[in-house]
């Protein structure tokens, strides 16, 4: 079974609260282009601020998300 990567897993909660890009970009006060990067996995390993300003942006914990 293939594993998600913390792309998908954004992505997913994010289509879960039916957010745009946009608004969790500025929810987790970060440029679009980096969380669009991220999600699409243009960018693989992000940094744990990072993460951690898009789980506080979809108001989740960190482990919510990469569990």
């Amino acid at each position: 079974m293939e594993e998600k990567t913390i792309g998908k897993k954004i992505k997913a909660w994010r289509a879960k609260q039916n957010i745009t890009q946009d608004i969790l970009a500025k929810k987790a006060d970060m440029p679009y282009t980096t969380l669009a990067k991220i999600e699409s996995d243009v960018i693989q390993n992000p940094t744990l601020s990072s993460i951690t300003k898009i789980a506080e942006g979809l108001g989740i914990t960190l482990n919510e998300l990469i569990s």
